[in-house]
């Protein structure tokens, strides 16, 4: 009795071993994913806080609340299962689907470039577009929606970036590691969004209730600066949307063997690191983000008239076909 107690204590003790070892290799792994999808995750931060824009301070967190949630959903109940699954039975569909999704941040990064610049066309285009929202509720509706679209094509590149960058055979493991990626991005980037967001309710909260005249004046500045702070990040958000929609395209393009656009950024990075030898890293990746910003602005620009006049009426078409609800 005694030595098979042992043998069965040894037993337990190997699997709690085995089982320690794989929960150390998922959060090895699922920390070099994260750091591999870093520059998406960024993006997603810039985009994210332009959304709650415009609302009362007692939506802000509400709404990034619904964003977060929908982000999660976006990358455990769709993203990951379709992930796993394409790299099992599909991996040559991979590539075609994230640079479709390129060419909608692409599409989406450009139309707002369209509304900087020319607002009274912009406005005339949206609204053969989308229908006018009539309340506010329906204006949330609308802003979240977008932003959980938005989110979707961003939370695809970071899954996608993040199953490449795992180097395990096993499926559970791989899906585990993916479902730690994607919560703690996840808790991350919206963790600093709401902060971003309440930046000036903490800013008038110091201004009145601070001890210390620095406190206070620490208050104003922010409850001063954060407007220009957030058209600041609106326009970053903008930019990131473009350069990263022009990078999965040109990558993906690549892939294909139309390896021009690569070059183009291969050439421009190498020139801007030779150009500034003391700050070459830094020098390189805003050589290769600006051009990749600039092929996302020429493509969306390009896809623009064709969502007005071929996509948007296609899908009101097939709208009308479908059964309405009651």
């Amino acid at each position: 009795m005694s030595v098979g107690l042992l043998a069965l204590l040894d037993d337990v003790a190997g699997l709690v071993k085995v089982a320690a070892a794989s929960l150390d290799d998922v959060a090895g792994q699922a920390a070099k994913a994260g750091v591999k999808a870093a520059g998406a995750v960024i993006d997603d931060a810039a985009v994210t806080p332009r959304y709650v824009d415009g609302f009362t301070a007692d939506r802000e967190l509400p709404i990034v609340g619904k964003i977060a949630w929908g982000s999660i959903k976006n990358k455990l109940l769709i993203l990951l299962p379709a992930a796993l699954l394409l790299s099992l039975f599909l991996p040559w569909l991979i590539t075609p689907l994230l640079m479709l999704g390129g060419a909608y941040l692409c599409y989406e990064g450009a139309e707002k470039v369209f509304h900087m610049l020319a607002p009274h066309e912009a406005e005339h285009h949206e609204a053969g577009l989308e229908p006018v929202a009539l309340g506010a509720e329906t204006v949330e509706d609308q802003k979240i929606a977008g932003a959980i679209q938005t989110d979707f094509i961003l939370s695809a590149e970071i899954m996608t970036i993040a199953l490449a960058a795992i180097e395990v055979d096993n499926f559970w493991t791989r899906a585990a590691i993916l479902a730690v990626v994607g919560i703690g991005i996840t808790a991350a980037v919206y963790g600093v969004v709401a902060l971003i967001v309440k930046g000036d309710d903490l800013g008038l909260w110091l201004a009145r209730h601070a001890r210390t005249g620095l406190g206070r004046g620490f208050g104003r500045g922010l409850v001063t600066g954060m407007p220009v702070f957030m058209q600041i990040l609106s326009v970053v958000g903008t930019a990131a949307m473009t350069w990263v929609g022009g990078s999965i395209v040109a990558h993906g393009l690549y892939e294909f063997g139309i390896d021009g656009p690569e070059h183009i950024i291969e050439a421009a990075a190498h020139w801007a690191e030779q150009a500034f030898p003391a700050i070459a890293g830094v020098a390189g990746w805003f050589a290769t983000a600006a051009v990749d910003f600039v092929i996302g602005l020429l493509l969306g620009a390009l896809l623009i008239p064709v969502v007005g006049y071929v996509v948007a009426p296609a899908w009101k078409a097939v709208k009308h076909l479908l059964p309405k609800r009651a």
